[in-house]
């Protein structure tokens, strides 16, 4: 598993006893004592002599104390929308039934991954399928879930962080968002983005790895192309995601209120969106201007992911928007057309944003291997990046690992 100290934080509250008052009383000598004779016991409440101050003069001879050692980046591995339910529950039950064990098949998804995966100090996905055998299913379009036990596809790809702000964790009700907190809570793996109450799902996900404080917020926002229903949204009274329905101006309060709280008590604050138009490469306006709000407000970066492909990926005042990861472990879609992904690898100290490296990803190898990511090099890696550039040419700044690829020829 990790090298690393995965320590959520507390809030802790810390008080100092207050000094023991000073004993009241100065008795000295009385008149007509003979000063040469030995002073009386003045008793436990006398003054005690007044001592020379002590200067605090180093010793040139003593041992110097080394400095304490400077904080190592930490790395941040970060993968688009992973649905281990629908079509990646069938095709494990089908598998099992062949032969196959229930641990290598809780392992298949992740596993051409792992080894990236457990490179990094904390990786980081979006979960966009309950985890639950109840519920009412939500009247929509589509409708995931998994059952419980396949949290064992999380841990077995060492995934130690997850965004619940999408808009498939309602499709089975308040009951399957419960299911699912309850099963990561068992889990032990941290959550952000829904909650029982809106004022629960914004609240962020507080991690310490190798001494740097990282809080990771969660929201869901399609602007005013919104088709999912309103029951997915957390209110101050029902469970639900983060985000709003369609108000932009509404988001953006709620985005900079929750960075400003969470600076208080980490070093990195990442918000991840569920945002953007399914199989669109360049980001809407509303997805600019969030996430340039948000890194204004203090946010080290910002996390994007829903359309199922790549999308374009700046850097704004130092810092990086990455609009979508495309899939990664999507089980809803047995064969998708653009295979194309990528993993983000960004590292931060406790000042923020450091550098980050792009992995280019193809989704699967269907038939043969459907449903897992695997890193592709040579040729194939450079369609991705060369995908990404022209999608982020129209933008102030692309992400500077994508510059080598901006003047590349037009892809087919």
């Amino acid at each position: 598993m990790r090298h690393f100290a995965l320590l959520l934080l507390l809030a802790t509250a810390c008080t100092l006893r207050p000094l023991p008052s000073s004993p009241p009383g100065s008795p000295g000598n009385p008149p007509g004592s003979d000063p040469t004779a030995p002073p009386a016991d003045p008793g436990p409440w006398a003054p005690q002599p007044e001592k020379p101050a002590v200067l605090n003069v180093p010793n040139p001879t003593a041992p110097a104390q080394p400095p304490a050692p400077p904080v190592r980046p930490i790395s941040l591995l970060v993968g688009g929308d992973v649905t281990v339910g629908h079509h990646y529950q069938t095709y494990f039950d089908e598998q099992v039934g062949k032969g196959r064990t229930r641990e290598e098949m809780f392992a298949y998804g992740f596993k051409e991954v792992k080894a990236v995966a457990d490179a990094a100090d904390l990786f980081l996905v979006n979960l966009e399928c309950p985890f639950t055998e109840g519920g009412e299913k939500l009247p929509k379009n589509f409708n995931f879930r998994a059952r419980p036990e396949f949290v064992n596809t999380l841990l077995a790809g060492g995934v130690d962080v997850v965004s619940l702000a999408n808009n498939h964790l309602m499709d089975y009700g308040p009951q399957g968002l419960v299911d699912t907190l309850m099963t990561l809570e068992q889990a032990k793996i941290p959550y952000f983005g829904a909650g029982r109450t809106l004022a629960e799902a914004r609240r962020p996900a507080l991690v310490t790895v190798g001494g740097v404080r990282f809080a990771f917020l969660g929201y869901f926002f399609l602007g005013s192309r919104n088709i999912e229903p309103r029951q997915v949204y957390a209110t101050e009274t029902t469970p639900g995601v983060a985000g709003h329905f369609s108000d932009v101006a509404e988001m953006e309060r709620m985005l900079r209120e929750d960075i400003l709280a969470a600076k208080a008590r980490a070093d990195v604050v990442l918000p991840f969106f569920h945002w953007g138009i399914e199989s669109t490469y360049a980001p809407q306006p509303y997805q600019l201007q969030l996430a340039r709000a948000a890194i204004e407000a203090g946010a080290a970066g910002v996390l994007g992911s829903h359309p199922h492909v790549l999308q374009a990926m700046e850097l704004h005042q130092g810092a990086p928007a990455i609009y979508s990861l495309g899939n990664f472990v999507f089980g809803g879609n047995w064969n998708p057309r653009d295979k194309r992904s990528a993993l983000l690898k960004a590292r931060f100290s406790p000042g923020g944003y450091l550098s980050s490296e792009l992995i280019p990803l193809r989704t699967d190898r269907y038939p043969e291997f459907p449903m897992q990511p695997t890193v592709v090099t040579g040729t194939e890696a450079e369609e991705v990046l060369r995908l990404l550039a022209q999608s982020s040419a129209a933008l102030p700044r692309m992400l500077p690992e994508l510059e080598p690829y901006r003047s590349a020829s037009p892809l087919p």
